[in-house]
């Protein structure tokens, strides 16, 4: 029998975009392994339970992790495995050309690839932009003392280190900007709750612009970043096509931004609505990185994703016929009380928040993660440092006891549109300074 919450549609149902952990907990509390009844989605509410799913890839397929049930993908009616229907399938379901979407042993050669980019000298480099960056565009948004700390700090903070990463010249910067904003302007979001079919793929602008990248330095080659990736091979030694590589680029540089940004977003959030969190975080910042997981904990920035089962499996003792697809709940099992005691509550000394599967576990873990870590570290470090107070905008979001705020309107994202806040700026606040050591 169904509580009147686990009836509702969580695909579609507007209640469940501002504050899905309601349903979360009705259907972990029901069985962590559920099938709702509108899409027939096998949904996993629980951390153990997620984890199997997630770390079994030979049962799984992920060529449905971002679409679901809107897939397009013609399950069949009765099968004991549906490996060659998946393979047959797979060239006309969307963002088959994205890692998320790939499954062994294509997988494993483009995230290889991938690594050879994301590689801890570059990490390195990039985090002393990163620094930079931060302080340059608090410059703006501090002068204002107000303003939306998405669109004037977090958005743009995210996608320039990111274009740093893959060593975008900065002379293309506001073309990114320009290019990405046309690209979304016409309502598309990923996992949107209007329960369409993906159609078209969003990376159309990024498939260009990294494509031009990759032929030049291929034809003309230099001693910067866009050459390495230009030039870099699969672990087998040989070079790929241009398609493969730009693609790569292409998934770094969406998800990446996507992830961030609801990251600092959520993060500021938290800390304006906790006084005490925030106070407590400026008299201690080595408090700061485990801040970050226990946000991320919290706040999963993804809602969650989809597998496909491959053959008859069966997780938490619930039997998963061959052509189910499951949804992976990765904001609800971070909230599972069989893993965190008190799972509501913000626990800044928690000790196994690092825990969380807010970006993903097995072989389609975030490549990124430690990319977001430091941004998150470093953008919230610089802006503590900065000021001695932080203030939700009362004026657009309403008083303390009855706050109203607005998320991104689909079932995968869970991010806020906008966070207005106010800035205290501190006395005697160097521009742009950052202190010796921290840059290292």
């Amino acid at each position: 029998m169904m509580t009147d919450i686990e009836t509702k549609n969580f695909f579609t149902d507007p209640e469940f975009v501002g504050d899905p952990n309601p349903y979360y907990d009705a259907m972990r509390a029901s069985c962590p392994v559920k099938r709702e009844p509108h899409m027939n989605v096998m949904m996993v509410t629980g951390y153990e339970e997620a984890i199997q799913v997630l770390s079994d890839e030979k049962s799984y397929s992920s060529c449905i992790s971002v679409t679901g049930p809107f897939s397009g993908f013609p399950l069949p009616a009765e099968s004991d495995d549906i490996s060659d229907l998946i393979e047959e399938h797979r060239p006309s379901l969307p963002m088959n050309d994205q890692l998320p979407t790939m499954d062994p042993p294509q997988h494993a050669d483009h995230r290889g690839l991938l690594m050879r980019l994301i590689t801890p000298k570059r990490l390195k480099e990039n985090e002393e932009f990163i620094y930079r960056l931060a302080d340059k565009l608090l410059d703006n948004i501090l002068a204002k003392g107000e303003g939306d700390y998405i669109s004037e700090f977090a958005g743009p903070f995210a996608m320039l280190v990111i274009a740093d990463l893959l060593g975008v010249p900065e002379s293309d910067h506001a073309e990114f900007i320009a290019g990405l904003n046309l690209a979304t302007e016409g309502g598309f979001s990923l996992g949107s709750t209007e329960g369409e079919t993906l159609k078209l793929n969003p990376l159309e602008f990024l498939y260009k612009k990294f494509g031009e990248y990759i032929e030049d330095r291929r034809a003309n080659p230099t001693d910067d970043v866009l050459t390495g990736l230009a030039t870099a091979t699969f672990p087998d030694g040989t070079l790929p096509p241009v398609d493969d590589v730009l693609r790569i680029a292409a998934n770094v540089f969406s998800a990446g931004q996507e992830t961030t940004v609801r990251l600092l977003s959520s993060a500021l959030r938290i800390i304006t609505e906790n006084p005490e969190i925030q106070q407590a975080l400026r008299d201690d910042p080595d408090k700061i990185p485990n801040f970050i997981e226990e946000a991320l904990r919290m706040e999963s920035p993804i809602k969650g994703d989809f597998r496909l089962s491959k053959t008859p499996t069966e997780v938490g003792g619930v039997d998963v016929p061959a052509g189910t697809i499951l949804m992976l709940l990765n904001g609800a099992a971070n909230r599972d009380s069989r893993q965190f005691s008190d799972p509501e509550e913000f626990d800044l000394e928690r000790r196994n928040a690092r825990t969380h599967i807010a970006f993903g576990r097995g072989v389609h873990a975030c490549p990124g993660a430690p990319l977001a870590r430091t941004e998150g570290r470093v953008g919230l470090q610089r802006l503590l440092e900065r000021t001695t107070n932080i203030a939700l905008s009362e004026e657009v979001h309403g008083p303390e006891g009855d706050r109203k705020f607005d998320y991104l309107p689909t079932f995968i994202l869970r991010g806020l549109l906008n966070l207005n806040l106010e800035y205290t700026v501190a006395d005697g606040d160097n521009k742009g300074t950052v202190a010796e050591g921290d840059a290292k």
